[in-house]
């Protein structure tokens, strides 16, 4: 029986669903009024599991929605998608029944503006720049001259050929090229692996530096070098990175792990390799300097060497001085011959004061004494002259061998400075002195005044050998004296300008006597006749 307070509701005819029945209705519903949307959002929560598919949460101020990503569609992105970052996302909004929820499954996904990539190229920048990968210690120096260059760029476009063509002008190298693209989905990847890959290799593939490089673009164009797998996989190489990639305005931050930022693929390529012909000219520049060098070197170490030459005593000199000593010490040293007569006049000294029978027998022992020293006294005079010659000997070898002992060192030392200088030097030095001589022969030929005289000239003199310049010199002087070339012609110069007296000779005493045809001077009162 029912509760009057609660009367039971009346019968209704409304349909009634399934629970599965509802959801496939909700679904239905929702996706045919929202079957292709755009949302603008950040992103929250991105997560990838094994299957690929992303999952993350698109919210803003007002709300927030789930979000899936299958992977097909992921895979294409041209960018990494990660929290905060805010974006706008088009696809379908439809229903998951399973957990009574509604999500939007996104097709295609892009940055929301480039106030958005700037924020988010400024966070990752202050977090690599935590972990210390832009560190100016980390930069290694770029080789001055690599003999192998890698380069990881695109191979179909304009920067290979130019960054080619310009290291063919400046200094052919080797080029190994790794084929990348370098923006879309996918890019960053291959950018790593190219890097990791010329790093990996081994031998003569082995570059000695690493070009990263791409055109210029927009900054959604050149976000790839901007992820963190390519500024990981430049701050981990263990050859040398140069970063390309843009124009001059454009900065990326691959620029920032690199070893070197270049502004352009054109300017990288310039920076890699000198320039051949100034290495050229370098060199010889250097060579000439180094040439300098040598020769003032061996200038200086050849004077050098004739200041010690020259303070080096001569052996005749060392020798002369011990001969002098020798010489004054034989001269002290009594003759056997002497030595014999003093003892000869001590004994007749001493037998004078003896009685007249000593006396008859110190004679008598005088005389037999001199019969018998008489075959003995050139034996002793010449083993004296033989003890002398050995001690003469014994003193030269001696003196010898202390100048034989002075002279090798300053022999050696001569030997290697001379060793420094090929014949090329001292050939060059010879053939400019016989050029020096030949010059200085020339100009003493053209000086020597002897020269005109075979010419047809004459040189007018004084008697005392003066030289006459003029007509009032000589006839101040008077008598002169005309050298030809073949003989010398004395002459008497008259008052008025005639020639007296000439004389003909061949040195400085007149040979013989010429008479002028100019009528003579009258002579001064006093004067003999001079004709």
């Amino acid at each position: 029986m029912s509760d009057p307070a609660f009367p039971e509701p009346a019968p209704s005819n409304a349909y009634e669903y399934s629970v599965g029945d509802l959801s496939r209705a909700l679904k239905r519903a929702v996706e045919e009024q929202f079957g292709h949307v755009r949302l603008r959002g950040e992103i929250s929560g991105w997560k990838v599991p094994g299957s690929g598919h992303a999952y993350f949460t698109l919210k803003d101020e007002d709300g927030c929605i789930d979000s899936v990503m299958w992977r097909g569609q992921r895979t294409r992105l041209d960018f990494t998608p990660e929290d905060g970052l805010e974006v706008i996302a088009e696809g379908k909004v439809t229903t998951y029944a399973s957990r009574s929820k509604y999500q939007i499954v996104v097709e295609r996904m892009r940055v929301a503006g480039a106030g958005a990539l700037m924020a988010l190229l400024e966070k990752r920048k202050a977090a690599l720049m935590a972990e210390g990968l832009f560190a100016v210690e980390r930069k290694r120096p770029v080789p001055f001259l690599p003999t192998t260059i890698g380069i990881v760029t695109s191979p179909t476009g304009a920067v290979i050929r130019d960054m080619l063509h310009r290291l063919s002008d400046r200094f052919p190298r080797d080029v190994l090229l790794w084929p990348v693209k370098v923006q879309g989905d996918g890019a960053a990847e291959e950018i790593a692996r190219g890097i990791a890959g010329l790093n990996a290799a081994q031998g003569f593939t082995r570059p000695d530096l690493i070009i990263v490089a791409r055109g210029g673009g927009s900054i959604e164009d050149l976000w790839a070098f901007n992820e963190e797998a390519v500024v990981r996989a430049i701050a981990a190489s263990a050859v040398p990175v140069i970063s390309a990639v843009g124009h001059e305005t454009d900065t990326t931050l691959s620029d920032f792990a690199a070893d070197l930022r270049a502004p352009t693929p054109t300017a990288a390529a310039e920076r890699a390799v000198p320039v051949r012909a100034d290495l050229r000219a370098g060199l010889a520049e250097w060579a000439a300097r180094l040439e300098a060098g040598l020769r003032t070197a061996g200038r200086t170490r050849a004077e050098r060497l004739a200041m010690l030459s020259a303070r080096l005593p001569r052996p005749e000199a060392l020798l002369a001085a011990r001969q002098q000593r020798f010489d004054d010490l034989s001269a002290r040293l009594p003759l056997p011959g002497t030595i014999l007569d003093r003892r000869r006049e001590r004994f007749a000294a001493v037998t004078a004061r003896l009685p007249q029978g000593l006396a008859k027998a110190a004679a008598d022992a005088e005389r037999a004494l001199i019969d018998k020293s008489a075959p003995l006294r050139p034996a002793l005079l010449a083993r004296y002259l033989e003890r002398r010659d050995d001690q003469a000997d014994a003193l030269w070898r001696r003196l010898r061998r202390e100048a034989v002992q002075a002279l090798p060192a300053a022999r050696r030392d001569l030997q290697q400075r001379t060793q420094r200088f090929g014949p090329d030097l001292v050939r060059a030095r010879l053939d400019r002195a016989s050029d020096r001589l030949t010059h200085l022969s020339r100009v003493l030929t053209s000086l020597d005044p002897r020269g005109p005289l075979k010419r047809g000239f004459a040189l007018v003199e004084t008697a005392d050998g003066g030289v006459i310049t003029s007509a009032a010199a000589a006839e101040a002087a008077g008598r002169v004296r005309l050298h030809f070339a073949d003989a010398s012609v004395d002459a008497v110069i008259g008052g008025d300008g005639s020639s007296g007296t000439a004389k003909t000779s061949t040195g400085p005493k007149p040979a013989g006597k010429a008479r002028s045809s100019a009528k003579p001077k009258a002579k001064a009162p006093g004067q003999p006749d001079l004709f």
